[in-house]
């Protein structure tokens, strides 16, 4: 948990490999710090675990009375949860996050505890929240690199990934078009995705999804006034730095005593200079080798594991 008085003075960033969420780049990674609006991430993603994108929603008054950052939804009102999700993610909307909440959830209390087991789940150690949009609260936190798994994760969801890629929409229940608030996906055609956030405790927050050539990274800052310009310079930096590395191949592998085993499908990892020499595979072979037990391929970098898949022997 972070302290209020720690909270205004701290800040974090990192820039995790996409593919693998191997930290590339950071400073104070695990600090436990108040997110504001990327919250709606995590917000997102367990809605769309739970509840069908064609679902219909009264919003309540609860909802549409909500404080911040608003799409001016009136009690009564009945719209889709695809709709809200576009407007939570492109113009986070408190109101949206409160009434989709409710409905997936049955209450606010319920929706934070599914947020919650869902962070265990995951296996994230440095996250907690108390509400769905990210209003100031002491035990609402979690880590930039936190942050930035969650929002892995979540574009492993294609319904969310169509979300936050997009620039904008029309939903089909009022006459407005919802234009993203991320610019830089308006301006920097490397990001594809993200979401922005900011309450006077966090500062601004902000989380962008780049891609060039293959390459494929995830920045985040908390707490950081020049976050365009430092989501940017972060990007490129590793673009320049690091290549994109086929550190396994698809293919079969005979062991020393005979055994083969099968690799399903080519790995990459974006590797410096340095660790490209660096870089070994590690077989873990279970005792009692059989079809329900796989072996396990770590790619170790500096003794440490970067990657790890399970194998199995075919003969």
């Amino acid at each position: 948990m972070w302290n209020l008085n720690e909270a205004e003075a701290s800040s974090s960033y990192v820039v995790i490999d996409a593919n693998t969420g191997r930290l590339l780049e950071g400073s104070n990674p695990n600090a436990e710090l108040p997110i504001a609006s990327l919250t709606k991430v995590w917000t997102a993603l367990t809605v769309l675990d739970n509840v069908p994108l064609d679902g219909e929603i009264t919003i309540s008054n609860a909802a549409a009375t909500q404080e911040g950052s608003s799409l001016y939804l009136q009690a009564g009102e009945v719209w889709t949860v695809e709709s809200l999700l576009y407007g939570l993610l492109l113009r986070s909307g408190n109101d949206a996050a409160y009434a989709l909440a409710e409905h997936t959830g049955g209450s606010i209390e319920g929706f934070t505890k599914l947020m919650n087991e869902k962070i265990e789940l995951a296996g994230l150690e440095n996250a907690h929240f108390t509400n769905p949009s990210g209003l100031h609260h002491e035990e609402h936190y979690a880590s930039a690199m936190d942050m930035a798994n969650m929002f892995r994760m979540a574009l492993q969801n294609e319904a969310f990934k169509q979300i936050a890629t997009a620039k904008s929409y029309t939903p089909k229940e009022k006459s407005v078009t919802w234009g993203n608030k991320h610019k830089l996906l308006h301006f920097n055609e490397f990001a594809l995705a993200g979401k922005t956030g900011y309450t006077k405790v966090a500062g601004r927050t902000l989380v962008t999804y780049f891609e060039d050539n293959g390459k494929k990274v995830i920045v985040v800052t908390l707490n950081q006034s020049n976050d365009w310009n430092t989501h940017t310079e972060l990007a490129t930096k590793v673009f320049q730095t690091y290549d994109n590395v086929k550190i396994v191949e698809k293919g079969k592998y005979r062991l020393l005593d005979k055994q083969v085993i099968e690799v399903k499908k080519d790995y990459f990892l974006l590797l410096n200079k340095e660790e490209q020499q660096t870089t070994k595979n590690v077989l873990i072979i279970p005792r009692k080798s059989s079809e329900t037990k796989p072996y396990l391929w770590n790619v170790m970098i500096n003794n440490e594991v970067a990657l790890k898949f399970n194998v199995k022997k075919i003969k």
